[in-house]
């Protein structure tokens, strides 16, 4: 912890001298809670299945490059949001944003939060439909080993309707640490599809936050997939304000080797009449390690709720590890809530049939991974992105090179 104080103490005055006075009027409270907290051990219990202290031990270098982005309808750099941003800038990662900074905010936010020195702003006005995906492509590629802070804004407006895709990737031999904090507004009526997909290294740590801030009738999909990586940790808030709101949160894990993925998902029902929906599905194989927790929490006076919370695991080798926590806290009696897990090894009476039918063992393997992860690709919406991924799947099922010609991300 105290080299990232030291470094921010070091580059302050940068930071200051090229981030929007928005982003800059939020450092000091943030570094100071931050210095109090740490980062989160084991025993905090949103993290008690990654080491955070490991991951952020080397002395990474910092990307300060400035940011410019070109030609991407609704996308904008900070400095040149057509609106003012602050009412929105770091207020959507608390349950209530109206009230003071407080120190149970995520430490890792906090961090992102002191150190970011750009942050991109996607802005759908009301009413708006956008007529093609909006496409974010986040490429590490250095000779030095790299600590990279990304800050996103989503604000949608009433009535505006998007598709958002994130992806990661990473070239070389370098080791990267990526902080990562986004925040979505969607108010009245607003329907984002949005989609996050990792294909880095071994070398990579990922750590990413998402809020997302949901009005009355907001409609609110997020997919996401990790094909290829080294430690991520991906949090996922989500606060429903609104009546007759709509979230659903779909994810699909691949890991091997030694890779570590640790998905935590709070959804907060805060009124009344609205429905959230989860499907997350891992297959770990080799020493993978897999997590995910979720935790739904239906409010006093969130009556008729419907929520349906569901993970689903496959351990492909007898050293693959998969931790599952699924949770309901619930303050309302009219309510419709369930949730399951299930933590299952491959079935070896369906690879035996299949090798009685001329089939090797490994592509019999290959084909029942693919078949139980399918369930969370064919749940998308976005059909080119849906088709392509499943490609994508059964290459890296097959062992084979990652996406090379895809030109879904160009």
């Amino acid at each position: 912890m105290t080299q990232y104080i030291e470094l921010y103490n070091e580059i302050l005055p940068l930071l200051q001298k090229q981030s929007h006075p928005v982003l800059n009027a939020q450092r000091e409270e943030t570094m100071a809670l931050f210095a109090q907290q740490g980062f989160p051990d084991k025993s905090v219990e949103r993290y008690r299945y990654t080491d955070v202290a490991a991951s952020f031990a080397p002395n990474y270098g910092l990307s300060l490059a400035p940011l410019t982005i070109k030609d991407v309808p609704y996308v904008y750099a900070i400095k040149d949001a057509p609106i003012d941003v602050s009412p929105y800038y770091n207020k959507v990662n608390r349950p209530n944003p109206s009230l003071p900074l407080r120190e149970e905010v995520d430490s890792l936010t906090l961090l992102n939060t002191a150190l970011a020195h750009d942050a991109v702003v996607i802005y759908v006005p009301k009413g708006e439909k956008a007529k093609q995906p909006i496409r974010i492509e986040n490429t590490l590629n250095g000779e030095q080993d790299t600590m990279v802070v990304r800050r996103v804004l989503i604000i949608m407006e009433e009535l505006a309707e998007a598709t958002i895709f994130f992806v990661d990737h990473a070239n070389g031999g370098s080791s990267y640490l990526t902080s990562q904090v986004i925040e979505v507004v969607a108010k009245d009526g607003a329907q984002l599809d949005m989609y996050e997909m990792e294909e880095t290294t071994e070398k990579c740590h990922r750590y990413s936050n998402l809020y997302i801030q949901v009005g009355r009738n907001a409609n609110i999909r997020h997919n996401g997939v990790t094909l290829s990586n080294g430690v991520t940790r991906n949090g996922i808030d989500v606060y429903l304000q609104g009546e007759c709101s709509e979230v659903t949160l779909n994810g699909a894990v691949i890991a091997d080797r030694k890779q570590h993925v640790d998905v935590n998902t709070l959804i907060d029902h805060q009124v009344p009449q609205c429905v959230s929906n989860e499907l997350y599905k891992y297959v770990a194989d080799d020493q993978a390690v897999g997590a995910f927790a979720g935790r739904i929490l239906v409010r006093e006076g969130a009556q008729q709720t419907i929520s349906h919370e569901t993970n689903n695991n496959m351990c492909a080798s007898e050293e693959a590890r998969i931790y599952t926590q699924p949770m309901l806290e619930i303050y309302a009696d009219d309510v419709k809530c369930a949730h399951g897990s299930t933590v299952g090894v491959m079935d070896e009476a369906a690879l035996f049939y299949m090798q009685q039918r001329g089939i090797p063992l490994e592509e019999a393997r290959t084909l029942l991974k693919n078949a139980f992860i399918s369930q969370v690709i064919d749940e998308m919406k976005w059909e080119s992105f849906r088709d392509r991924l499943h490609i994508l799947v059964d290459k890296r099922l097959s062992k084979e090179e990652r996406c090379g010609s895809c030109k879904i991300c160009k």
